[in-house]
């Protein structure tokens, strides 16, 4: 787990030279995870379980943020997320699935949960036994939605897997399939790639309306998909512009 947040920040360095107009995502998404990483290594240092634990690391979560992110994400915390109460609250609500119905409170109060959670869902997950050849959309370990999928190569061709955005498990789904109405015609489930972009694509369904990236790691084995998808947020413009609705939002709820 340490190796692979490593990598992310690594990454996020990487493509912030690449994708210019991504630089300020990818340089806060870089702050989240280095402050993610000392989060994962306390807890792993403390063998922490209790998901309440992680109140602790919230004055942290709120400078990082203060200092890297967009006003609108401070105006909330000073409002909402003064007092330990409140952060607990926020957690358990994200962590149960209880979140409030209000888009604007549900969105931004999952965004501090989920960086706390995630690094938490991911030592959790590192301790457990997981059948990873799972047949449903959903992770066989904490059935948070996934936030990418990702291609590898199979003999000709390339075999999908889903990368859970909350534990960060990755399972084997099948290709072939919407992962969120199930729809199995191919002829409704078209493929977009950017030429310009090419080893990140976007597997939509015109049954649903929904779409789900893609990092096809056999054009680029150097990709990190959780970074590649952040950092390719062109395509999330195109395809909202064409009427498809993403399927599980990322950490930054792109």
């Amino acid at each position: 787990m340490k190796g692979d947040l490593d990598h992310r920040i690594a990454r996020a360095t990487e493509l912030s030279e690449v994708y210019p107009g991504s630089r300020e995502i990818l340089s806060f998404y870089r702050e989240l995870a280095v402050f993610q990483k000392s989060v994962s290594e306390d807890l792993q240092a403390r063998r922490e379980t209790d998901v309440r634990a992680l109140v602790r690391y919230f004055p942290a979560l709120l400078n990082v943020v203060s200092a890297n992110g967009p006003p609108p994400l401070t105006s909330f915390a000073d409002v909402n997320l003064e007092t330990s109460a409140q952060q607990e609250e926020a957690l358990l609500a994200c962590w149960e699935g209880e979140l409030s119905a209000d888009p604007a409170h549900r969105d931004t109060g999952r965004f501090y949960a989920r960086v706390l959670l995630q690094p938490y869902a991911e030592y959790l997950a590192s301790r457990g036994d997981i059948q990873k050849e799972a047949a449903e959309p959903r992770c066989p370990f904490c059935n948070a939605l996934p936030v990418v999928g990702v291609l590898r190569s199979e003999g000709d061709g390339a075999k999908r897997s889903l990368l859970c955005s909350l534990c960060g498990t990755e399972w084997q789904y099948r290709r072939v399939i919407c992962p969120s109405c199930g729809e199995e015609n191919k002829d409704k489930l078209p493929v977009y790639v950017a030429e310009q972009i090419a080893h990140v694509r976007v597997d939509a369904c015109d049954s649903c309306q929904t779409y789900v990236k893609s990092v096809d790691l056999t054009k680029d084995g150097h990709a990190v998909p959780v970074v590649d998808e952040l950092a390719t947020v062109a395509l999330n413009i195109w395809a909202e512009e064409h009427g498809y609705t993403k399927f599980e939002p990322n950490l930054l709820g792109m």
